[in-house]
């Protein structure tokens, strides 16, 4: 679980999952070409997400695959009061 949230820790990396978050898979090229970062730097976000279990890749031939995991933001979501619309007054 902490892994989950230092994995949240960076801005490059919410901005990937948060363009994964519609559940559909996006290959590592068309997140490297809407990332702005070099090619090198977007592989190192990924493997840290990876690890963390946010995200899972699929091997296309030469190209990744990468879809969220909705189990693994559902787990954080639980332990982070608030979060998912389950405020105070919710």
């Amino acid at each position: 679980m902490v892994a989950g949230f230092a994995a949240l820790a960076d801005p490059i990396r919410l901005d990937i999952l948060g363009r994964l978050a519609d559940g559909e898979e996006r290959c590592v090229c068309e997140l490297l070409r809407d990332s702005g970062v070099a090619a090198n730097l977007l592989s190192y976000h990924l493997g840290v997400l990876r690890r963390a279990g946010l995200i899972t890749a699929h091997k296309r031939g030469r190209w990744v695959d990468y879809r969220l995991v909705p189990e693994a933001l559902e787990r954080l979501a639980a332990v982070v009061p608030g979060v998912g619309g389950r405020g105070c007054g919710g």
